[in-house]
């Protein structure tokens, strides 16, 4: 290996352990269509071996955020992977797209071959749970840009949908329900305000809180909830008009994404249950409903909109989801 290479920061014997590493976690994301090419320039996937007749090919991109520093301060590493695929392959789900493959790109300022195992352990269990192949991914270290034992991790996905299948938001209509599917907690937002209400309020990752079965931080790290695989299986029996992705901007902001210029929609709050989380955060920083809605996802981390004699069919299928609302003409999102 280069020496004057190692001493300006960069082991290429570190990323060359990385590399073996994570093949072996690469490998158990296969699936029909993935060509097995694993160390080329570029992934390759045979859509010619699925039975679309108008693919249309729908893709996303997203990282994790500031869910990062509470990783590195909790230093578990396992979890974080699932979270860039969900905010991905979750956002392309929107339009009823399959997820085919998925790409990863981890930076970092020291290449630790444990720690990116563990990140991309994380990344392979996430692809795996929505369906798709990881087909590669980029490794940079950086000395100097980052510091040693962080990183930074984003993804992207790509999906496919029948053309005439695609779910389009065109199809929404005054008097739609809104069902709502649970989110397992934060998920991947807001962690900027969650930071900031650990450092005011004095709160310590490590220590178990009246309400949890486990420390705050781990409770924090919650991997997001990936929806694929029941909202691919609803999509094969029921009508679905819409879907929204309740991400950064919480309601306010992800909810408008999904209806016709001039909508609204109109939620009780009451129907559902937010995790403890939510009541946590909001009780010792004092925040307003208002603001809750505005940055979180509040217990619902994914919509759908359906016509209102699909509900019960829709709520059968989904056994864990709510009823939560209704489109109205108003054009505001309102909260009761």
């Amino acid at each position: 290996m280069s020496q004057l290479y190692k001493e300006a920061g960069v082991n290429l014997e570190a990323g060359y352990e990385s590399v073996a590493r994570i093949k072996k976690h690469v490998a158990s994301t296969m699936r029909l269509g993935a060509m097995d090419i694993f160390g080329d320039f570029g992934g390759s996937f045979d859509l010619s071996e699925l039975n679309y007749q108008k693919p249309v090919l729908v893709s996303g991109t997203d990282g994790v955020g500031t869910k990062l520093k509470l990783a590195f301060d909790m230093d578990i590493h396992d979890t974080i992977g699932i979270d860039a695929v969900a905010m991905c392959v979750n956002d392309i789900l929107t339009q009823g797209a399959e997820p085919l493959f998925f790409l990863d790109y981890i930076a970092c300022g020291k290449n630790d071959p444990a720690q990116i195992e563990a990140i991309v352990k994380g990344v392979a269990e996430g692809s795996k749970l929505s369906g798709a192949a990881l087909l590669g991914g980029e490794t940079a270290e950086m000395p100097g840009f980052y510091q040693d034992g962080e990183y930074d991790i984003a993804g992207f996905a790509v999906g496919v949908v029948e053309k005439d299948a695609r779910v389009n938001k065109a199809n929404v209509k005054v008097g739609d329900q809104i069902i709502g599917l649970p989110s397992s907690g934060v998920h991947s937002n807001g962690f900027s305000l969650v930071r900031h209400i650990i450092k005011e309020q004095n709160l310590d990752l490590h220590t178990q809180y009246e309400g949890f079965d486990k420390p705050l931080g781990e409770v924090l790290l919650t991997p997001t909830e990936i929806y694929v695989a029941p909202v691919l299986n609803l999509l094969q029996s029921v009508k679905v008009n819409a879907m929204a992705h309740i991400t950064g901007g919480g309601f306010y902001e992800n909810v408008p994404r999904m209806l016709p210029e001039g909508m609204g929609a109109k939620f009780k709050a009451s129907t559902w249950t937010p995790p403890a989380i939510f009541p946590f955060l909001q009780a010792k920083a004092g925040i307003s409903d208002k603001e809750m809605f505005t940055v979180f996802n509040m217990g619902i981390g994914y919509m759908i909109v359906v016509n209102p004699d699909d509900v019960a069919a829709t709520l059968a299928l989904l056994p864990n989801a709510s009823l939560i609302g209704e489109i109205t003409e108003t054009g505001q999102i309102e909260i009761q």
